[in-house]
């Protein structure tokens, strides 16, 4: 992958999905070397898909604040996060987000045509935060706050994000040759978007169950679009 960049990333690390705990391994990133982090957390709800795969770290909080603090460290001053999130622990995520440094600056939502879920409420959307490190412009021509969105099928993981819903927040918030990280990389759907895009991207992933199916998937992202009929 060639992507240029033009931030202080570790060169040997950009461009890739790497299989680690995030906190750990973002703690060996530079100051302020991220122009952009786009994510898909734990929502923290022992989430458990018909199939039975389970996330990760979804059944407690303790990882919360120190992943996010690490992510206001390594993104550079007056850039952005956006986060999706599990409504049922917003407040423990807002309170989070404040205590790491970051100020909230707007709210997407994705709407769906089906419910994923149904209870006292048929969902059909997804919600995310905008979160500012610093002070940063406010941009002449703001993207819509709702976001589009495709069943994906969730073959790749049980809470794969679509790269429709992912386009505008990559095209709003960062450039290309900006360095894009995803720290809950999942199913590697924030890098796709951000490779198509032209940013150079950063994604980590803790299971091993997703993890080699994350990199199955981005290489055969970059195969498709390096092929003489792509």
């Amino acid at each position: 992958m060639s992507i240029a960049t033009r931030s202080q990333f570790p060169i040997q690390l950009v461009n890739r999905i790497h299989h680690a705990e995030c906190v750990s391994w973002m703690k060996a990133l530079p100051d302020a070397c991220v122009d952009f982090v786009l994510t898909d957390p734990p929502y923290m709800v022992s989430y458990c898909d018909r199939s039975g795969r389970t996330i990760p770290n979804d059944n407690n909080g303790t990882w919360l604040f120190p992943a996010f603090r690490e992510i206001f460290r390594v993104l550079r001053p007056n850039r952005f996060v956006v986060s999706w999130y599990g409504w049922q622990k917003v407040d423990v995520f807002l309170k989070v987000w404040r205590a790491a440094g970051f100020t909230p600056v707007g709210h997407f939502v994705a709407t769906k045509s089906y419910a994923s879920s149904r209870r006292f409420t048929a969902a059909h959307h997804e919600q995310a935060y905008l979160l500012a490190k610093g002070s940063p412009a406010v941009p002449d021509n703001p993207v819509c706050d709702l976001l589009p969105w495709r069943y994906t099928g969730n073959h790749w993981h049980p809470c794969e994000k679509p790269l429709c819903a992912l386009f505008p927040l990559i095209d709003a918030f960062s450039a290309p040759g900006d360095v894009v990280l995803d720290p809950f990389a999942g199913s590697a759907s924030t890098l796709i978007a951000a490779y198509q895009r032209n940013r150079s991207f950063c994604g980590i992933e803790f299971d091993q169950q997703y993890y080699q199916p994350a990199c199955d998937r981005l290489a055969r992202e970059v195969s498709a679009r390096r092929s003489p009929a792509a």
